[in-house]
Parts: structure tokens; sequence; C-alpha cells
């Protein structure tokens, strides 16, 4: 999910947002009290790693709307240690609020909060590499994000650009947005987007102009970011423990500034905001390898368990990601990513040019292989978007147009072979269609869940000919019965599909039908 808090949510429970139901910053629908009451406080990630042997320290943000009022109610659970940024003042660069173990909050006025959280997480480190016992620890600064300032008598939001050290201010001052295809383009060469975003204006030059003011500022407020790195790999290396440390570099959501047309944000299921980096370094970790197969938050804590040595939570979501050549060379991992999302908002941040609210739930997937590359959406208002990620890396051509209309004349090349568009949009509408509310299993492996005669596999497999009476018309497509701002079951549509049975060869079809 391309935003803060239920990305963050996911990476602690290893469960989608559907499951998690974590699926905004604040209440009814998300923040810090969204995930205590779904229970999560003693079933997430620190307690499985302290069952495992291990001590847990964790300093910056944690969840949004964790805040003075309710920090210790409860104080989130199972950390050695910790010192959490709270709003209103998370993201306020030069006064940021900390809250240490369950000490009472502190406001920092005039300490620039990346040096401080670097800081704090040294004195972590030290405490934990004492203590002799193998360790996780969290470093979580806010930069890039937005300069956040809330008035706390109206308690209205202000944003503004980052806000970087004194020093880093007059880096990078040629720096613009890089002009990608889908920068800012031009209505008569595009076919891309719904919803809201195919009718947005091209931006003008004064609008151009601030996203590029942006784009610098997040360069410059990243540059105390990139020195806190480098000290922590010069503190592992004083510890003698650097051979022996997984270091994960990540970002909870990506970012958006000027494609298709976009003000600065997020919270789209476009590649700017959900293809965030994934960096390794450990034991065993090859160096310079890169690994292709699609990973997502829901992968991250079943890989930290796995490195601790416990077996896997049987209802997690996601699988963990290998870390060796070996495994590597030899992973059978699926080539999917569920992208879900549901909000009502006012998308962008710097220079906000779109003031009513639009309806912005959607579902979405990414499938990735070494033989093709596709993204696929359905939004809330029942409109779709196709586009093949290896001749279209910037989706400006949307390809589903006519759909799933099997008489269309439209096809595509997968792997060398020419497809009916809507063979392929019928084979991912049912993958999504498990993906949308899956769990568990069905998570990890969806195709099993569309055919459990484990012939489909991939959907490569799923494009036969064979499967077309299957995926055209027996098993149900994905529609919403209305745009909501949270997971409310009763408006998404059809929950569950249908599995896939060998036909008798006759070609009598029996009652084969089966409800999953």
């Amino acid at each position: 999910m391309a935003l803060c808090c239920p990305s963050r949510a996911s990476l602690l429970t290893g469960k989608a947002g559907h499951n998690t139901n974590v699926t905004d910053v604040k209440g009814p629908y998300g923040g810090y009290d969204k995930f205590v009451a779904e229970g999560f406080n003693d079933r997430y990630l620190p307690v499985w790693l302290q069952d495992a042997g291990y001590s847990t320290w964790y300093i910056g943000k944690l969840f949004n709307s964790h805040n003075p009022q309710n920090y210790n109610k409860p104080f989130p659970a199972a950390w050695n240690g910790s010192d959490f940024l709270l709003d209103p003042y998370q993201y306020s660069y030069f006064s940021p609020m900390f809250q240490r173990n369950e000490d009472a909050p502190v406001l920092h006025n005039g300490s620039y909060v990346t040096d401080l959280l670097a800081e704090k997480s040294f004195g972590f480190l030290d405490d934990a590499v004492t203590a002799g016992k193998p360790f996780f620890l969290t470093m979580a600064p806010i930069a890039p994000h937005s300069q956040v300032d809330t008035n706390l008598t109206t308690l209205l939001s202000s944003t503004s650009a980052p806000q970087p050290k004194p020093e880093h201010a007059n880096l990078f001052l040629d720096a613009k947005v890089p002009r990608a295809p889908n920068f800012n383009p031009e209505f008569a060469s595009l076919s891309s987007g719904a919803s809201w975003v195919k009718t947005l204006p091209r931006l003008n030059a004064t609008q151009v102009e601030n996203n590029d003011k942006w784009h610098r500022s997040r360069l410059q407020s990243l540059q105390s970011v990139d020195s806190m790195v480098d000290q922590l790999f010069l503190r592992l290396e004083q510890h003698g423990i650097i051979d022996n440390t997984y270091v994960f570099f990540t970002s909870d959501n990506g970012y958006h500034i000027g494609h298709h047309r976009m003000a600065p944000g997020k919270t789209c299921g476009y590649e700017e905001d959900t293809n965030v980096p994934l960096i390794v370094r450990g034991p065993g970790v090859p160096a310079g390898a890169r690994f292709k197969s699609p990973t997502s938050m829901t992968d991250l804590a079943p890989t930290f368990v796995k490195i601790a040595g416990k077996q896997p939570q049987v209802d997690f979501d996601g699988v963990a990601i290998p870390l060796t050549e070996v495994a590597m060379k030899t992973n059978t991992r699926h080539e999917h990513v569920n992208i879900e999302f549901w909000r009502l908002s006012q998308p962008g941040e710097g220079g906000v040019r779109n003031t009513t609210q639009v309806a912005n739930t959607y579902k979405s997937l990414r499938i990735v292989s070494t033989d093709y590359s596709f993204y696929y959406s359905v939004w809330c208002t029942n409109e779709h978007e196709l586009y093949d990620m290896t001749s279209d890396p910037y989706q400006l051509n949307n390809v589903f147009k006519d759909g799933f209309n099997s008489n269309s004349s439209s096809n595509i090349v997968v792997r060398g072979t020419s497809v009916p568009v809507s063979r392929l949009a019928s084979r991912l509408d049912g993958l999504l269609m498990v993906l949308k509310s899956c769990s568990g299993i069905s998570c990890r492996d969806p195709w099993g869940t569309l055919d459990p005669t484990g012939r489909i596999t991939s959907l490569l497999a799923a494009l036969s000919p064979e499967y077309d009476k299957f995926f055209n018309g027996e098993i149900p497509r994905i529609s919403f019965d209305e745009c909501k701002a949270g997971y409310l079951v009763e408006f998404e549509g059809p929950q569950y599909t249908t599995a896939y049975q060998l036909r008798p060869r006759d070609g009598q079809d029996p009652d084969w039908a089966i409800n999953v």
C-alpha cells in the first residue's frame, strides 16, 4: 500500500492491508489506535523475535496518530528499548517529539530530527551489543517526508517541503525531477490513467518549477540520512560485528512528482508510488547481485523470522525472501505483488491543486517474471487499467480498452506469442480476484487456489486456451458496489471465486466448480 501507516502494519505483521484492516494514517481506518484495536500489539514482529531469543530496539516513526494521548494506551509491546517519534510533531524537522521507553514524551525544540534519531540509535546499538544477545534494531527516519505543521487548537495541518540542515540547503541547486516520459505528459500522447487521474490538466510552468524545488528539498533532506547510514556501518565495524549482521534498507512507500500530471504525493498504484528500494547486506548475501523476483512489505516479517531461526506464522500472507546465491538461483517464488488502497483523498502535497476529494480506492496487481511484466488495476469506479510494463514501463498506454471482449482484435505479445488482450485481462482479473480477499496460503499461492489440480502455477500456464471457459464466465469478475474510504467488505463486490478442476475426457461438464 502506497501509504506509510498501512505499509508499516504489513511490514510488522506479514499481512496484507485487507487482513490488518489498517488502511489509513488516522482513525477510523488507520493509525496506532487501529493497529492496537485489531489485536496486533501482542502478535507482531518484535514478539516473535523476542521468542527467538533476540533483543529488540526501535527508534523513530512507528505509526501515524501515535501521540501524547495514546502512547501508553498501551505502550507498543516487546521492545527492549524504544524511542518513538510522536504526532503531531512526527514530521517536524527542527522540533520533533520523542517518547523513550515508558518515559513521558519530550519535545526537542531546535534539534534536527535525523541527527537526534541517529544519536539515539547508536546509543541503543551500544546497549544491544553490550547485552551479548542477537538483536534486531530499526532506525526509522522521516526524511524525505514533507514538513507537516499542526495547529494544536484547530488540529488543522499544513504541508511544506522537507527541511534540510542548513549546511545542506545549497546542494543540488540545478537538480530537477527526471523528465521521464510520464512526467507531465501531453493529453495527445497518452491513453493512461483512470478515475480522477485521467482528467488532470497538465502542470503549468510555475507548478513544474515548484515540483523541481520540492524535489531538491527532498534530496537535501536525505543527506543527513546518508550520513546516518554511513555512521551505522562505521559503528558495526568498530563493534566487530559487521560480518555477522544483516542490514535491510527500504522505504514504506514511493512518491510521484509530476508523473501522470500529479502534484507531489503518493497513494496511487503506479510504479513511482509502489516500487521502492530493497537493499540487503549480510552473511551469505552475494555482493552486487540483483534479484528481480517481486517482493512486498508482507515478505519482510517472514524473512526476519526465518533469519532468527523460527518457523513462519501459519497466517503469514508473505514468504521469506531468498538471500543467498543458491537460494536466488533455485528460487520458485511467486511472480505477483498485490497492491490495494482505500481512501477518499485530496491527492498532492507540494503545490496542491486538487481541492475536492476523489475516489482513490482500487485493487491492483503487478506481475513480474523473466518473460513478461504487467500492471493491472480495477478502481472502485469499476474502471480498468492494463499496462505492458516491458514495452510501456512508464504506464502511458492503457491496453485494456475493449477489456474482456473476446471478439476484440487487440493483442499483446507474451513470450514471443501474440495473445488476445481479453485473454490476458481475464487471467489477471481472476488472479487478483483471489488476492483481493486472500489470507495465508491463498495469498502465498493464489494460482493454487484457482487451480487445485496444480497445473496452473504461473500466468504463462494460465494463458493456455483450454482455460478460456473457466476464466471467461465461470468465475466472478472484480467489481465494487460503492467507493469507500476504508475496507468495508459489504461494498467490495464478490469476495470468493471458484476453483478449476479437470473436465472429463468426453467433454461433458459435470458440476465441477467448488467454492473456495
